[in-house]
Order: structure tokens, then sequence, then C-alpha cells
């Protein structure tokens, strides 16, 4: 019998984290489902008319969106009504909540709400990324399945990198780095990677350099803050590495920065880097915010406080100092490699997004049992018939 039809929009390109996610997913399940993929490509209305024109092709029994974004939704909520297919949004923000604490305007902060709303309206489950976001929409009464962002611990593992410490000029000092989108945010004057070069800045004194791994529009905002503190010697920009690359450059970190605001936006997120973090075995310095907060031990988690908190480099200058005291504790950890397998591992998480796509498909019918010539003869009745 022929496997049950599912399509992945991914609201992205296919090196994205989200075209990452969804082929993940694909490999995993490929014996179960008969899953295509599809990439966003174009601008949003272009892109809208492909992913429906890929649907109605294609003809699936699920619909399954990879982020709230604009155009795999509005595909699917005009494929629904005109189909029988199931729909499932898998998101890892409250994007209204982001987009007004990254300074929106009214208009978009109008077409954000009205985006939020038509996902949980036309679907039949939402996929969440962290337990804090699931809490959050039961309270809206939504139900949503949990599906953390994911790793594969056979591509990203702990290894020693010295070429490439040596390569930057980091032989000899304690390594610090963050990996993420570097997107300036205009209300509050600030960008992720903030917090880590007034950390270099306050332990300057000390033998400690900064790797910033990313790119975006709050890039050269972060590069004029290094030379504005004469850090151009401390701090290495690595600009966007292919994600393939990625375990090499994570393994020359000897802490790695998460860093999550204390707010509506920040609470639900687990975000992709913490696993990565993890199963490179890394040592993580991470805001006691949202998911991290449930997992990870005491030793990495930073008290944060609001959307930003001004004194958080100060505590993790606290913590960077404990730890050149005491450098057996950001040595490679089993203990987050165990983590990561734990929590994160995408043979994990296909088992259970296997779980919710047969719960939201219909049951296949059984085949029937072929019996055997000497039973169908042994039994009295159709014996009987036949005579």
């Amino acid at each position: 019998m022929q496997s049950p039809t599912i399509a992945f929009l991914v609201n992205g390109e296919p090196a994205g984290a989200m075209g990452i996610r969804a082929r993940s997913f694909e490999q995993r399940l490929r014996g179960d489902f008969r899953i295509e993929i599809a990439y966003r490509e174009g601008n949003k209305a272009l892109a809208i008319w492909r992913f429906f024109l890929f649907l109605v092709r294609l003809r699936p029994a699920l619909c399954y969106v990879f982020d709230m974004g604009f155009s795999g939704v509005i595909a699917a909520s005009l494929y629904r009504p005109i189909s029988r297919c199931r729909v499932v949004v898998d998101t890892g923000d409250a994007i209204y909540e982001l987009a007004r604490l990254t300074g929106r305007g009214r208009i978009g902060l109008w077409l954000t709400k009205l985006l939020e709303q038509l996902s949980f309206s036309i679907s039949d489950r939402i996929v969440v990324r962290s337990h804090p976001h699931q809490e959050l929409l039961d309270r809206e009464g939504i139900s949503a399945d949990v599906i953390p962002d994911g790793v594969d611990t056979t591509e990203f593992f702990p290894c020693v990198e010295n070429e490439l410490r040596k390569q930057y000029g980091l032989d000899g000092v304690l390594v610090v780095g963050i990996l993420g989108s570097l997107i300036w945010n205009s209300r509050e004057q600030t960008c992720y990677g903030w917090e880590l070069i007034e950390l270099i800045h306050r332990v300057r004194d000390q033998p400690v350099k900064g790797v910033i791994i990313g790119d975006g529009s709050g890039l050269p905002k972060l590069k004029a803050l290094c030379a504005a503190q004469n850090l151009e010697d401390r701090m290495v920009f690595l600009g966007r590495i292919p994600y393939s690359d990625l375990p090499g450059y994570l393994n020359m970190m000897d802490i790695c920065l998460s860093t999550q605001t204390n707010d509506g936006a920040g609470q639900v997120r687990t975000t992709g880097k913490l696993p990565l973090y993890l199963a490179c075995g890394r040592f993580v310095l991470s805001s006691q915010v949202g998911e991290a907060a449930r997992l990870l031990p005491q030793e990495m988690l930073v008290p944060y406080d609001g959307t930003k908190d001004n004194e958080y480099p100060a505590k993790l200058e606290e913590r960077v100092r404990w730890a050149l005291q005491q450098r057996e504790p950001v040595s490679p950890s089993a203990r987050s490699v165990t983590l990561a397998q734990a929590n994160f591992e995408y043979n994990v998480l296909a088992a259970r997004l296997r779980k919710t796509l047969l719960d939201l498909l219909p049951a296949r019918p059984e085949r029937p049992r072929q019996e055997s010539l000497a039973a169908r003869e042994s039994d009295p009745v159709r014996a009987a018939d036949r005579e």
C-alpha cells in the first residue's frame, strides 16, 4: 500500500536552518511517508503561487509548514478549502511579540498579527520548539506539540581543532564565542553579540578572546563597537560559515554564549545554536530563560533581566573569571553531549514527529491476510458451500 504523501513547505532557502530541519526529518521518515520538499523562492507573492501550485500537483494528505512565514502559511490556507489536506505549522517564535519588541511599524505589526491568527486557524496541529511556548499556547486554548531544534550528533561532536585556533590567533587563550543572526534592533539599539564584546572589554586583562559567527544588519555596528573599545586584536569576526563546516569552528571555542532576552519573545525560544553547542561538548553560558533554564545545569545559567540587561556582561565576567581559574569545567564535556543526545538528536525528534503526523492522518486499512489453500480446504463451512 502506498505511503501517505506529505508536503514540506519551507519558508526559507535550502541552506537555511529550516531547510536543514526539513531534510533532517525527511531522511528519517521516508520509510513511513512519501515526503516532497519545496523551498521559498522569489518575492512573497511569487513564492505563494509556487507553493500553491506545488500543493495542487502533489495533492498531499498533509501539508507541513516550516516557520510561520507569509508564503507557506498563505499557500496552505488557499489549498486547504479545495482539498482534504491536513495542515501543521511549525514555529520557533511568538512572531507578533518578536515583531513588537524589534520595533516593527504599525502596519507590519498588524500584518504579523493577522499571519499568526491565520496560522492558528488553519492548523490541525501547531508544533513549537520549546515547552514554555507550548504552555503559553495552552493558556490561549491552542494545542501544540513540542519538537525542538535538532542536531545530528554524528556530524556535531567534540574534537580538537588546534589548526583553526592557530589560524585565527587563538592559541593559548580562553575562547568565548557565539553563533547567530546579527540583526540590529533599532528599538533597543542593540544586537546579538553586544554582550560578548562588552565581556571581552571587561576581561581584557586576561588571556581571553572572542569569536562571532554570523552576519546581518548588526555586524557593522558590532565591528564599530569593537573598534571604539580598541578590541580589534581581541575579537574575531568570521561572518557566515557553511553549516557543514560549523562543527570545526564550534570546537575551537571553549565557552559558547546562548543569550535569550527575558521577555515574551525570548522566553519561548530554544534557538538552533544550543543543540549544536551541546553536541560539540561545549561549556555553555546561557541566559536563565525559557527552555535553556529547564535543561541546563545551574553552572551554565546566568540570570538575565528584561529585553536588554545592561548588567549581563558583568554577570558573564564573573563566570569567565571563575572558568579561568578552573579550566577543567570548560573542557569538552560528556554531560553536554548527553544533553544533546537526549533532547535534540534528530533521531529522537523524528520519532516524535512521526507520532504527530500519524495522529493527524487517516488510519490506513490493514491488508487482508492471504489464507493458504490448505486452510481454505479445511474450513467445514466453505467445504459445505462447495457441495
